[in-house]
């Protein structure tokens, strides 16, 4: 196949790769857009190799992550033009990784491919989740986080699955490029073993009583100084008549320091709090030492905050060595401070671990909190998706909370501005949703659990590192293999 052809259809299965993603949950489609990736690649030179890695990961990542685009353009003020080039260049950097994955076992060339074009998939995932501080959005096991690869979920994570879809698409590839079958029936003797593995590795500890709120206040409202106050009234109504053990509000829903609310309205949301408690977002710290995005609790046994500790790159953070483009472009913007508790609420016999905006994307930076000694019983994520529209991103990161819950079996409450405000039982199945883009108040149960998955506890003991030494033994050994044939 021509080149230019042969680039326009890996570009096209990238863009089929994120439709297996929510909100459609097309699992299989993720398996048969990489096995379309891996069959272009199967023959070809390794710099051909990557630049259809490159094509893939253009599509997957332009069409996965447009909505950036809107917090831009829409809220940014920044010209339409420059956004969505700006989309296409983040796109481009994180296709890096793809392109070096396939030219790397293009390179190698090893007789088994399919172990290696698996091997390489994998460790081009762990890399674009820990380099850089990490941007792990859409990494593809989490389209499985619904089909026959999630029984796996709570042994070998989210990773673990992007193996397994991975080794999945090889053996079609395998079977498409040349007529050997036993790569694609290793996969499913893998899958029909996690079928017969035990399934329930915690217990119950009873049921809690949650009310989330979604103000669902517009983003260029949300920040309008004439409109603060307005804002500030409705969520303080909002909390009165929550009737759950527990209130919580979305990420940052007091878009001030602590400090700056008027001694009134603060006294009106502990006297509501001395009634069930509260789980407010805002912000804590000082002008010297920074300030947090934090959970604020009121209301309980002693006092407790938690501040967002996963900081978002440009958004919440500069990342080292680019302040000088920062200042450069003339963007008003300042490091957050980064929070330091890892520990959970205790409240009404259960314990819950915020989370704030998508630091549930990155398990591995909160597995101490499942298998320590108080271990979490509930997991609480409160984001502001508002910045990003309505369509795909929250449907996206409710998945990524569906994964964390699949992995540690712990359920998982939401509580956003606009949308998946939710709540997730301990298998990822939601049990309860407000409509997106309305303001309510969801009234719903939960029930915590306790005890520690086998992916929870080698994750808390190795991180990620058994993934990462597996796929550089195999690609190890297949380099090992190739200078031996060269020699």
């Amino acid at each position: 196949m021509r080149l230019r052809w042969a680039l326009a259809a890996a570009l096209a299965a990238g863009v089929l790769h994120t439709a297996a993603f929510a909100p459609t949950f097309l699992w299989w489609l993720q398996i048969l857009a990489l096995a379309g990736l891996f069959a272009l690649a199967w023959n070809a030179a390794p710099r051909r190799a990557a630049a259809l890695g490159a094509a893939f990961g253009i599509g997957w990542m332009a069409s996965g992550l447009w909505w950036l685009y809107i917090s831009m353009h829409d809220f940014g003020g920044i010209p339409s033009v420059l956004s969505a080039l700006a989309v296409l260049l983040l796109a481009a950097f994180l296709s890096l990784y793809y392109a070096a994955a396939l030219a790397l076992a293009a390179w190698l060339g090893a007789r088994w491919k399919a172990i290696v074009f698996t091997a390489s998939w994998l460790l081009a995932e762990l890399a674009r989740a820990s380099w850089l501080s990490g941007f792990p959005w859409l990494a593809s096991g989490y389209a499985h986080s619904v089909g026959p690869l999630a029984a796996w979920a709570p042994w070998i994570g989210v990773y673990g699955l992007a193996a397994l879809g991975a080794a999945a698409a090889a053996g079609l590839a395998a079977l498409a490029m040349q007529r050997d079958w036993k790569p694609l029936a290793g996969v499913i003797a893998v899958l029909a073993v996690g079928a017969l593995l035990p399934h329930e590795f915690t217990v119950s500890t009873g049921r809690l009583r949650v009310s989330l709120l979604q103000p669902n206040v517009p983003q260029d409202e949300k920040f309008d100084r004439s409109l603060i106050d307005a804002n500030l009234e409705k969520l303080a109504r909002q909390i009165e008549s929550a009737r759950g053990q527990l209130v919580v509000t979305p990420e940052s829903v007091v878009p001030l320091p602590l400090e700056f609310l008027d001694p009134p309205y603060l006294e009106r949301l502990k006297r509501a709090a001395a009634q069930r408690p509260l789980l407010l977002g805002t912000f804590l710290g000082n002008e010297r030492d920074g300030y947090v995005n934090s959970m604020l609790a009121f209301g309980t046994a002693a006092p407790y905050d938690y501040g967002k500790r996963h900081l978002l790159p440009f958004g919440e953070f500069v990342p080292w060595g680019l302040h000088w483009f920062v200042d450069a472009m003339g963007i008003p913007m300042e490091d957050q401070a980064r929070g330091r508790t890892q520990q959970a609420l205790p409240l009404a016999g259960q314990l819950l671990r915020p989370l704030i905006c998508y630091e549930d994307l990155f398990g591995e930076d909160f597995v101490s909190s499942m298998v320590s000694p108080d271990a979490a019983t509930v997991l609480v994520n409160t984001s502001n998706l508002a910045w990003f529209g309505r369509w795909m991103v929250q449907d996206q990161h409710l998945q990524f909370s569906q994964m964390r819950a699949l992995e540690f079996q712990r359920p998982f409450i939401r509580s956003t501005n606009t949308g998946a405000t939710a709540v997730l039982d301990y298998q990822g199945r939601v049990t309860a949703r407000l409509d997106p883009m309305t303001s309510g108040i969801l009234e719903a149960e939960v029930e915590g659990r306790t005890g520690s998955t086998p992916y929870a506890r080698w994750l808390a003991a190795c991180g990620l590192w058994p993934l990462w030494a597996l796929a550089i033994a195999v690609l190890g050994l297949a380099g090992w293999r190739r200078r031996a044939r060269r020699i």
